[in-house]
């Protein structure tokens, strides 16, 4: 059940009375749960294969000599990439469709995940990893607006939220096999294995083609965009009252993920470097900052629908700061810090959650694809600065401050952005020319 206000005669905002978190899988039907387990899994394994670089920048900087600061270059231009990927798909995805530019992204990504495990150098690395980036990108914006599209407004945040914990499910993969590859084999021959299974996404194109359904809406706005012979331009998410909109929600993914990267990607290497621990022992603590990752974005999913996506931001931005510096500034012993891991993660991760659903509903459906994928793209894009730059400064000071000071100063801009957005908790979805 769920109760529907009405403006304008029309419906367009309707809050679910079971709030509980798994209470939208039981209600909802066979198209929405393919979507729903066809975009989870994707977003698992996309999260695995991003995982892969920052558990081996450490072999690859001992292998190749490489400098940290360049090191954090291949992410920071695996990101830059995506921003560009991302937007594209979310053009053609309003083009030709969200479930065919999927299939599209994730061959793509597959392809140079497998390229990479065969590279002879690390410029050989940065150009496979900046094209695996291309469909690294596209297949968030895809993906996104596909279940955006796919959920009914009273799960749509729970539904996405959890589909977004899938990226802790990758991240653990990516950590197991790295446990697993590193414990058995020679480094230099583990890390090009870890890259190898970044290829395993390419059989999801075959569930995609069999059961995955396009959204009714994206359908019909495409039949009359047919019949009437106009199409969105791709500069039109930048005029007229839509332009404020896609400012602010690019500001908010950018605070959200040059956090988030300026944690995550760094993190692995300062439990080895400045807390002095082995890749196979840093793995207890990986687990305990992804265990509280993936709780995080169940969490968040339930909160996403319950408060609404914006007080869901500004509270988790207000926790990150208060973690990361707890995490990089206080003098912790090894076991405390194992422990603080997961409140890391959770914060870190969980507001993620909402990020889906909150921009499938600023724009309208003939923008959806091009609007959320540019604002979360350009986001990562800048986000993707991060690596390089935590890894920059590190040579001047320790990896633990330059984290605090970039992780620090994307969440303040997140909570700001995210404070000057309205709610958009609920809202209905409609076709449009």
């Amino acid at each position: 059940m769920s109760v529907t206000s009405s403006t304008g005669g029309q419906a367009d905002i309707v809050v679910p009375e079971d709030t509980s978190l798994t209470g939208f899988y039981k209600d909802m039907t066979v198209p929405e749960k393919r979507t729903f387990w066809a975009c989870a899994t994707g977003w698992a394994l996309d999260g695995m294969d991003f995982m892969i670089y920052p558990l081996v920048i450490g072999t690859i900087i001992k292998l190749w000599n490489v400098e940290p600061g360049l090191a954090g270059l291949a992410g920071t231009v695996t990101l830059l990439a995506s921003a560009l990927g991302g937007w594209g798909a979310g053009f053609l995805a309003d083009r030709i469709g969200r479930v065919r530019t999927l299939q599209l992204t994730i061959i793509w990504f597959s392809v140079f995940s497998l390229l990479c495990a065969f590279v002879q150098d690390f410029n050989q690395l940065l150009i496979a990893r900046a094209l695996l980036g291309l469909g690294f990108g596209g297949e968030w914006a895809a993906g996104a607006v596909l279940i955006g599209e796919t959920i009914r407004a009273q799960y749509r945040g729970r539904a996405v939220g959890s589909v977004q914990s899938g990226w802790a499910v990758g991240w653990g993969l990516a950590v197991l096999a790295q446990a697993v590859l590193f414990s058995y084999l020679p480094a230099e021959q583990a890390w090009r294995w870890m890259f190898a299974i970044g290829a395993l996404p390419a059989l999801l194109v075959l569930y995609l083609r069999a059961y995955v359904e396009e959204p009714p809406v994206s359908v019909q706005t495409m039949a009359k965009q047919k019949v009437s012979g106009e199409r969105p331009a791709i500069w039109e998410i930048f005029s007229g009252p839509i332009l404020k909109t896609t400012v602010l929600a690019s500001l908010v993914a950018t605070g959200c993920q040059g956090g988030y990267y300026a944690i995550t990607f760094w993190v692995p290497r300062f439990l080895t470097t400045e807390r002095k621990l082995s890749i196979v022992g840093s793995t207890g603590y990986l687990a305990a900052l992804i265990i509280g990752s993936f709780i995080g974005y169940l969490v968040g999913a339930w909160l996403a629908d319950k408060i609404g996506r914006r007080k869901l931001f500004l509270y988790f931005s207000i926790g990150a700061i208060i973690v990361t510096l707890i995490y990089t500034q206080v003098e912790l012993s090894n076991s405390v810090l194992w422990v603080l891991g997961f409140p890391l993660g959770f914060f870190a991760s969980g507001y993620f959650s909402g990020m889906g659903a909150f921009l499938t509903e600023l724009y309208p459906t003939r923008l959806r694809g091009s609007g959320q994928g540019f604002c979360y793209n350009f986001g990562r894009g800048i986000g993707a600065l991060f690596p390089f730059l935590v890894g920059y400064l590190s040579q001047t000071t320790s990896l633990a401050n330059a984290i605090a000071i970039f992780a620090i100063s994307a969440y303040c801009l997140f909570f700001l952005a995210a404070f000057a957005l309205p709610e958009t908790r609920g809202k209905i979805l409609h076709a449009d020319a």
